[in-house]
């Protein structure tokens, strides 16, 4: 300013805004960005630093859901960008406008432009601080529309990168968590834990609360997939805490401690508040699996339809996967699974390509049960024997005790392990009534038929209320208890 060049303050007010924004001070740097807008009123040329004020005008549009507002705002910036041959410039807008479109569901699009935006940061033409937010946040994009493969590779390329940036806390701490993702889907759950431990000391090192929630939840979710319930319990406590919502691990984690009631308020609560469908799409498939649990056959349908839309406007990464093995596991909950087997074997294939040995594993579990119920006991023993060993691998204990619980078929009329009140649940289950219905009937609590009812699941080795009902009649359990 004391050299009467208002392009040049308009530039240093625009930066310091920039930096002010990413350290979560809103109101200091829309100040600043305020500023910068004033300097080049003065401003008599054209100049790069207008296509930068275009840049916290687009990401206002983006917040507040003025999607087709931020892509015009991003096409200005990358037509400034392109003119006055300014490389971060044009890299910001090429990423804000595929964030935009991502928003859009336009996903092929989005991730074209993103790509476009990481051949500058690949080449190493833009400055750090510009370097490091491309990456970060083309990462967690590709994550949000289930594209691992392209997360995969730029996490490689991030870490690298950080390794020569040890100054760029910021950077480095969500570099160590999405790293700690990854080494989780690949099977490495040790160094898995250590990278989030580590991700959670470098966001409280350049004090950012949310950051160390990120952190804390990736923690919860490694403890709970341990079957360590009582940790998982307090790391999502404290990812709570630091502003990070956990779910849906929490939900999972009330499955794991045998509360299906609760577990089932959870999802739907955190279902309720999401609107955004990629953001849904996160929380879908434990609403199907703990709908099932809990005997909700119909909502966990409408939920695989949901995800299937989405996975069908998404079209990127592995997403498929987790539709197809939802919609074995409700045709094996609907007692039908002859049609369970396809979807089932497809989720499997899907997630050994992908290297994700965790999710394999469980839908080789459900092929297992699959075969079972159809009379085939090689094959059945064949794909639990092979979900087994997927499970001692990683130390998935929850997993293991579950797949005992469903395998464990008691052949003799006293061998079944129920009590005589989950003879009296399952009496009335047979008769096709619903939770509420056996509630009223045997004046319990829902909340306790639910929990009745799993563990009848568990004790006749199936997963549906058809099939305990078959098993019931072959096995005469339908008679009053002794």
């Amino acid at each position: 300013m004391d050299a009467d060049d208002p392009a040049a303050a308009a530039r240093s007010a625009f930066w310091l805004g920039f930096h002010l924004i990413n350290r979560g001070e809103a109101a200091r740097g829309s100040g600043w960005f305020g500023r910068a807008t004033r300097q080049l009123q003065r401003a008599e040329e054209d100049c790069a630093e207008r296509g930068y004020l275009l840049l916290p005008v687009g990401y206002q549009k983006l917040g507040a859901g003025d999607l087709e507002g931020a892509v015009q705002a991003a096409v200005e910036a990358v037509e400034v960008g392109e003119r006055f041959g300014d490389p971060d410039l044009l890299a910001l807008a090429l990423h804000m406008h595929g964030r935009a479109l991502l928003r859009q569901a336009r996903v092929a699009e989005g991730l074209a432009l993103l790509d476009e935006a990481m051949v500058s940061v690949a080449t190493g033409e833009l400055s750090p601080q510009v370097t490091g937010l491309i990456y970060c946040s083309v990462i967690s994009a590709c994550r949000e529309v289930w594209a691992l493969g392209r997360a995969h590779e730029w996490t490689a390329a991030l870490t690298n990168w950080c390794d020569g940036q040890p100054d760029m806390v910021p950077y480095t701490g969500e570099c160590r968590v999405y790293r700690a993702e990854i080494l989780q889907m690949h099977g490495a759950w040790g160094e898995a834990m250590d990278e989030a431990r580590r991700a959670s000391e470098c966001f409280e090192r350049g004090h950012e609360p949310g950051g160390v929630g990120l952190a804390l939840y990736q923690q919860g979710e490694l403890h709970r997939l341990r079957g360590e319930l009582a940790a998982a319990e307090d790391a999502y406590r404290a990812a709570s805490r630091s502003g990070r919502e956990p779910q849906p691990g929490l939900a999972l984690l009330r499955l794991a401690q045998g509360d299906p009631v609760a577990a089932l308020s959870s999802i739907r609560r955190a279902l309720a508040e999401t609107k955004n469908p990629l953001r849904r799409a996160r929380l879908l498939p434990a609403h199907v699996e703990i709908t099932l649990e809990t005997g909700e056959l119909g909502e966990a349908r409408r939920s695989w339809a949901e995800l299937a839309e989405i996975a069908e406007s998404c079209a990127a990464g592995v997403l498929g996967a987790v539709v197809a093995h939802a919609e074995g596991a409700i045709e094996l909950a609907a007692g039908d699974p002859g049609s369970a087997l396809a979807p089932l074997r497809r989720a499997s294939q899907e997630w050994r390509e992908a290297d994700a040995p965790y999710e394999a594993a469980r839908a080789r579990a459900l092929l297992g049960l699959a075969c079972r119920e159809l009379g085939d006991e090689d094959g059945a023993s064949l794909e639990l024997e092979a979900a087994r060993a997927g499970f001692e691998r990683l130390g998935a204990t929850s997993d293991l005790t579950r797949l005992d619980d469903l395998t464990r078929r008691r052949t003799s009329r006293g061998g079944h392990g129920l009590t005589p009140r989950e003879r009296e649940v399952l009496a009335v289950l047979a008769t096709g009534r619903t939770n509420r219905a056996i509630a009223e009937k045997l004046f319990i609590s829902e909340k306790t038929v639910a929990r009745h009812v799993a563990n009848i699941f568990g004790k006749l080795g199936v997963s549906s209320r058809a099939a305990a009902t078959a098993f019931a009649y072959e096995r005469h359990l339908l008679d009053p208890p002794t």
